[in-house]
């Protein structure tokens, strides 16, 4: 076996967008589609949909398509899944594959509730030869994995500060329109903590750490429609001290995507997800702090350069859209075939699903709260939420 056959649970967007990066034959809304990557292939399809079976056999008809996803991985026609289904199916079709030695990749968010992906990464743990990955398909990105690298390094010292602004989310009411789950408490779980924002959360977490407590004001209903979070600002703290703060929303039209993060040697900015800045202090910030006169902190601020206090190096990403989803497939194919590690382990999704959680949870209760918050605290206060909401039922 040199190629890896993948099956896909749901063709809506998302599903729609990886049956054309597998077979080449479309990209999303009008973009061209990467090549396939060479170890992998469109094995089957999936959908509960009768206008999404009729648009796959017209598109794709020599690819076999199911009704039933538990038929698909049954039929020996694929040797591994893609999740792109509501975020509640995410963790329960993961399982099924997982007890049934299908590899499986899961699509961002893990899950809605850090209760539901604790159960799916204890089944993982319980079967190591089955793979487990998520398409935290950002890190791919070479800029984000430089920053990574100079981080882990420690060779501009602690973190002391970081913030993401990523506000490049802009949905007007017809994207919520889409479909009667969307931005639902008991459809999709949440708004843009789950939906849009996931990434960054990921990202995050990958290149700074993990924190420890949160605080966060999250606004539903912001200037759309909708009942869920769509306006967040979150306050965090890290465990060596540090702050942070993300803010993220879908109203903003014109949009900002730009990541700060504050060393003991320097800083690191990010514009757009493309662009970085590495300012590299000749001393270190304490050094500098306890031996500088306000002469030499003039030629700082006088905007010469930095005053030959700092050096600057300028790097940039240049990925097309798509690739980096496809790169994922292409990491996932090689880890099954070759044992190569993975680039996003799906037990790596819960610190995502956790952060989301604990900021939604600060926000319902108006306090700090550590992160992790208890699992079954956070599954009955959204389970309220639901019950409020009215259009689903509440989950066990």
């Amino acid at each position: 076996m040199d190629k890896i056959r993948f099956g896909l649970i749901g063709i809506g967007a998302q599903g729609g967008a990886y049956a054309g990066f597998l077979t080449g034959k479309g990209g999303f809304a009008g973009m061209p589609a990467p090549e396939c990557p060479p170890h992998c292939a469109l094995g089957a399809l999936c959908d509960i949909d009768p206008a999404k079976e009729a648009m796959c056999k017209e598109k794709y008809p020599e690819i076999p398509f199911y009704k039933d996803w538990k038929e698909m991985i049954a039929s020996g026609n694929v040797d591994a899944v893609i999740t792109t289904v509501p975020h509640y199916l995410h963790h329960e079709i993961a399982i099924y594959c997982l007890e049934h030695g299908m590899n499986v990749l899961v699509e961002k968010p893990a899950g809605v509730r850090a209760k539901d992906v604790l159960a799916m990464n204890k089944c993982a743990e319980e079967h190591p030869d089955v793979a487990f990955g998520i398409m935290f398909n950002q890190r791919t990105n070479k800029l984000y994995q430089k920053i990574k690298e100079i981080v882990a390094s420690g060779e501009l010292g602690e973190i002391r500060r970081s913030q993401w602004m990523i506000n490049t989310w802009w949905r007007p009411d017809s994207y919520y329109q889409q479909s009667a789950w969307r931005a639902t408490w008991g459809g999709e779980g949440g708004g843009v903590l789950v939906n849009q924002a996931p990434h960054q959360l990921d990202l995050w977490q990958w290149i700074c750490g993990i924190p420890t407590k949160v605080y966060s004001k999250n606004i539903n209903g912001c200037h759309r429609n909708i009942d869920v979070e769509n306006d967040v600002t979150m306050v965090v703290e890290f465990a060596n001290g540090a702050t942070g703060t993300f803010t993220t929303c879908t109203h903003d039209a014109c949009g900002t995507d730009r990541l700060e993060i504050d060393l003991d040697g320097g800083k690191i900015v990010v514009e757009g997800s493309k662009t970085a800045t590495v300012y590299r202090l000749v001393k270190p910030e304490d050094e500098l702090n306890a031996t500088m006169d306000m002469m030499q902190v003039a030629r700082l601020t006088s905007g010469n350069g930095g005053g030959g206090l700092f050096t600057t190096e300028t790097f940039e990403n240049v990925d097309g859209w798509g690739y980096q989803h496809t790169t994922v497939m292409e990491n996932f194919a090689l880890h099954i075939l070759t044992g190569s590690p993975l680039l996003a382990p799906g037990s790596d999704g819960i610190n995502g699903v956790n952060l989301a959680n604990a900021s939604q949870l600060s926000a319902w209760t108006g306090k700090e709260v550590s992160n992790p918050v208890d699992p079954e605290v956070y599954a009955a206060a959204l389970n309220e939420k639901i019950a409020a909401e009215g259009k689903f039922p509440v989950r066990e």
